[in-house]
């Protein structure tokens, strides 16, 4: 029943395909959907060639048939990557709304695990402590504490290095950092960035500017995300339209050869 296996490998070809091209599809429009989003990231999709099964689970020794193999296995989805790329920055009116020109991240959250952000749409608590406005998470100083801003004392003003000043009187300075390799962060949700191995990130100096008044926009080239989702659709649809047939073949093959044999 060799046949047999032929058509079962060539589903599960195709399985690997599609689930590759959906998981790829709702990655996508996750990314779509926050194309308006100050300071978003978004991820980079992709598949990758899979080595048959005897090669890439070290089975040599098992028999197999050298023709499938050449096929290889499939694909699947590629380890997943943050699109960290400067967007453009645009202004707000708002004095406590920060954008990052260059590398770097604001730091927020729990001053012993803290998180970064690019998003720098700030305002102040009830308490009077400058808080992500998206989520209330608390912006944290070079001083690894909350920032408290009256706004009754007077207006404020922030430089490039984000030194915050009141009434021409330095009050705190935001704390602007980076990573020296970015591929250990994922995302946290809500615009924030954190160690995929749970463990407090190794901080470093940033070299971006921060500008007052001003946020960064969206990653997210629309257009070129519309395309690509359309591409991954297409590509689902292809892959599950090869298995329905493989799958017709094979009930011809039981049904029509099986007898004969």
């Amino acid at each position: 029943m060799d046949w047999i296996d032929h058509m079962n490998y060539g589903i599960q070809i195709s399985a690997s395909g599609a689930l590759a091209s959906i998981h790829q599809q709702d990655a996508l429009t996750n990314n779509l959907a926050n194309a308006n989003t100050a300071g978003f990231k978004p991820v980079l999709a992709g598949t990758m060639f899979r080595d048959a099964a005897r090669q890439e689970d070290g089975l040599h020794n098992m028999a197999s048939d050298e023709l499938l193999e050449r096929l290889g296995g499939g694909v699947l989805s590629a380890p997943t990557m943050i699109d960290f790329s400067q967007a453009p920055v645009t202004p707000t009116g708002n004095p406590l709304d920060l954008g990052i020109k260059g590398d770097g991240f604001f730091v927020v959250g729990d001053p012993s695990n803290p998180t970064l952000t690019r998003d720098g749409r700030f305002t102040t608590n009830a308490d009077s402590t400058l808080v992500m406005s998206a989520n209330g998470t608390e912006v944290l100083s070079t001083s690894n504490s909350p920032i408290t801003i009256n706004l009754a004392d007077g207006p404020i003003e922030i430089d490039s290095q984000g030194v915050v000043y009141q009434q021409d009187v330095s009050i705190a300075q935001i704390k602007l950092a980076d990573v020296s390799d970015r591929s250990i962060l994922e995302k946290r949700g809500e615009g924030q960035f954190g160690s995929k191995y749970s463990q407090p990130l190794d901080l470093i100096d940033a070299t971006g500017m921060i500008k007052q008044g001003m946020v960064e926009s969206s990653g997210v080239n629309e257009i070129g995300a519309l395309m690509k989702i359309t591409a991954a659709s297409r590509s689902a649809q292809g892959n599950i339209g090869m298995i329905e047939m493989q799958n017709r073949l094979t009930d011809r093959a039981i049904n029509t050869f099986g007898r004969i044999s």
